[in-house]
């Protein structure tokens, strides 16, 4: 289905659509955008891998005790 997506004619008719709509100055900022979503999502995909915690190392939560306020 998404075998010739990435071929470089279509690559230049997005490129191409996307200038029209967006314009040039705006595109650039675009762009930006969106290569820094994509690294922050990387990073914390990352990060949630190396802090799972196991459920066998965590002490069990006393119930019905409030640890914010302290009387």
């Amino acid at each position: 289905m998404f075998e010739g997506l990435f071929q470089p004619l279509h690559m230049l008719v997005v490129f191409g659509i996307a200038l029209l709509i967006f314009g040039p100055k705006k595109l650039p900022e675009l762009g930006k955008g969106l290569g820094e979503s994509i690294r922050g999502f990387k990073s914390a995909m990352s990060a949630k891998d190396e802090i799972k915690p196991d459920l066998k190392d965590d002490p069990k939560p006393t119930a019905g005790k409030d640890i914010t306020t302290q009387s």
